[in-house]
Parts: C-alpha cells; sequence; structure tokens
C-alpha cells in the first residue's frame, strides 16, 4: 500500500522541477550589456524556441546555459543544480546537455561514424564497439547510415549538421540546445535538418532552439520566447505569440521576418 502512494506523491514534485531555470541573468562584454535581467525556463519534455532580432541576446542565453559564456550575475540551474555555484562539478551537469552550433565543429581529419563515437568513448568510457553500435543507430536516425565512412569534407552542409546532432546525442543528453542550427546551410538543405528535430520533439527530447524558422517555431515549439535588447519581451503559445503577439516590438519583428 505504501509504496504506490510514495510513488504517486513523489512523481509530481519531480516533474515540477524545469530542466532548466534561469534567475535574473546578467552579461555584459565590455560595455556592452547583452543580456539585462533574464528570467527563463524549460520544462522536461518541452520544446522553447526563443527567436528575435540579431543582437538581442539569444545566443548569449543559449551559451550561458552550459557556461560557454560564464554569466555575470543570476543563476542558471539544470535539474536543480546551478553550475554558477563554485561547488557544481560543471563537466558533470554540462554531460546532460547536447549542443548544435551554427558552424559545425566536426573534426575534419575523422568520419561521420568516429565524430559520433569520439564523446562516448573519451568521456563515457565506452568500448569502440558499444560507441561503435551506438554511432551507427544515430547515423540512421538522421538519414545518414550509409554515410558512416565519409569525411566532413565529403558531405554537404546539412549532413554535416545532422553528423553533429547524432554526435551531441550520443552523449545521451537530457536537454538538446539548437544554436541557428540551419542559419549556415542553403535553403534547400534546411529541410531535412528541421526534420531530424522535429522528430526528436516528437519523441519527447527536451529542447531548447534559436532558429530564424518561424515555421518550425509555429509547428513544433511548445512555447515560443520572443527576445530583443536583452530582455524577453513576451512568450507563450506559437498561436498567441506568432499568430496575436501582444507588443508591438513583437509585432514590428514579425512584420520584418514576413511572418503573418
Amino acid at each position: 500500500m505504501t509504496d504506490p502512494a510514495a510513488q504517486s506523491s513523489s512523481a509530481p514534485e519531480s516533474h515540477a522541477l524545469p530542466t532548466v531555470e534561469i534567475r535574473d541573468l546578467h552579461k555584459s562584454f565590455g560595455t556592452n550589456e547583452v543580456l539585462k535581467g533574464i528570467d527563463f525556463h524549460v520544462n522536461d519534455r518541452e520544446v522553447v524556441v526563443v527567436v528575435g532580432p540579431s543582437g538581442s541576446g539569444k545566443s548569449t542565453l543559449l551559451r550561458c546555459v552550459n557556461l560557454l559564456e560564464v554569466p555575470d550575475r543570476g543563476q542558471v540551474l539544470i535539474d536543480g543544480v546551478d553550475i554558477c555555484d563554485s561547488g557544481t562539478d560543471v563537466n558533470a551537469v554540462r554531460r546532460k546537455i547536447g549542443m548544435v552550433f551554427q558552424q559545425f565543429n566536426l573534426f575534419p581529419h575523422l568520419t561521420a561514424l568516429n565524430n559520433v563515437t569520439i564523446g562516448p568513448r573519451k568521456v563515457l568510457k565506452r568500448t569502440t564497439e558499444e560507441a561503435e553500435q551506438s554511432a551507427r543507430s544515430l547515423l540512421d536516425r538522421v538519414g545518414l547510415a550509409d554515410h558512416a565512412h565519409k569525411y566532413p569534407a565529403q558531405l554537404s552542409g546539412g549532413q554535416q549538421q545532422r553528423v553533429a546532432i547524432a554526435r551531441a546525442l550520443a552523449m545521451n543528453p537530457e536537454i538538446m540546445l539548437f544554436d541557428e542550427a540551419t542559419s549556415a546551410l542553403d535553403p534547400e538543405l534546411v529541410g531535412d535538418v528541421l526534420s531530424v528535430m522535429r522528430s526528436l520533439a516528437d519523441d519527447g527530447m527536451t529542447m531548447m532552439v534559436v532558429t530564424h524558422e518561424m515555421g518550425f517555431a509555429k509547428n513544433v515549439a511548445d512555447r515560443v520566447v520572443f527576445m530583443a535588447d536583452g530582455v524577453v519581451v513576451e512568450e507563450g503559445t506559437p498561436d498567441a505569440v506568432l499568430g496575436s503577439p501582444q507588443h508591438a516590438r513583437t509585432q514590428q519583428f514579425l512584420q520584418q521576418v514576413g511572418d503573418h
């Protein structure tokens, strides 16, 4: 009798804790104040898409989540652990976070397969056999099973980005961060990458996505956050923020990107 009761009482608490919680985050580069007191969260299995004009602080916010940029002030909590706290094992927390960049950052001297296996082998101490089995499965998932032995230079930009996604997934992250993952791609290659991202969302991956792809934001996001000038101006469902924005700054931005 006691076990089910204990389980049912504890389950809501674990789900109530956001995967990512940001409190009063500030970041400046010299005299340029990029983030001006951001409060932000991403819940478990939620897809949050961050949109806004260039220079609004979107990418800096994303990079603060895994301390690629160190905040000047505020807190960044991953599963309730403040990674800005000096006593936190940042590397252990980072292993929960996969990140895909605008530039693919693949190792040019390694094949697609070896780009995906290197993290699990070096960091997670997987055997070569284990790492390769997982990597082949992930390459298949992103539609590149037949390209495992090709080098980055032999792949299109879209294929390289899909290898980068497989590489991030190989570390079994709890959350995936995407920083303008399609903006360096030729237009005809964008769809394949967005399709992979959409499939991750469908599978329940927790995701924080900075993008200019309004269609992706409309169709895939659980929540859209509009940033401008270092602050969160507006957030809500895609229908609310993109369909009937309340703030003049949001309306202006959507007009400029040609969204209606």
